[in-house]
């Protein structure tokens, strides 16, 4: 198998390439939803500085390693789904460059010349022929 053959078939070059390529979505959205993030981190911080006390006194240190396993499991779970999204992504963004790349390297077909030539009329009214049509 080729290099290119291996790397069309593998995974994680596809996560990589669905992964860059929603980095790139992410970062064109970015210059709009600073302005309006920052206000709501303000007023969610005032919001819930008071609620912080109380869930410190409802929390107890036995429940805490079941949560963490279950917090884990869900993550892990969400990162493969993820990752397959990902994936995904990639597997389109590289056969969308690949057809893009094929149309752009893909030769013009060139007109049909023909190299025959018509025979020579000489002065007597005779046709002499051409060395292209005499080798048939």
């Amino acid at each position: 198998m080729t290099l290119a053959s291996n790397l069309r078939e593998n995974k994680a070059v596809y996560t990589v390439a669905g992964a860059g390529d929603f980095a790139v979505e992410k970062l064109r959205e970015v210059p709009g939803q600073v302005d309006r993030y920052r206000e709501q981190v303000r007023e969610t911080v005032d919001r819930y500085r008071g609620e912080v006390s109380r869930y410190q006194q409802r929390v107890e240190a036995k429940d805490l390693p079941g949560a963490a396993v279950a917090y884990a499991t869900h993550f892990g779970t969400r990162a493969v789904e993820f990752i397959d999204e990902l994936s995904e992504r990639g597997r389109k963004v590289v056969n969308r460059e690949a057809v893009q790349v094929a149309e752009a390297t893909e030769p013009e077909p060139k007109p049909v010349t023909r190299t025959r030539t018509a025979p020579q009329r000489r002065a007597n009214g005779t046709a002499r022929q051409s060395r292209t049509t005499a080798k048939k």
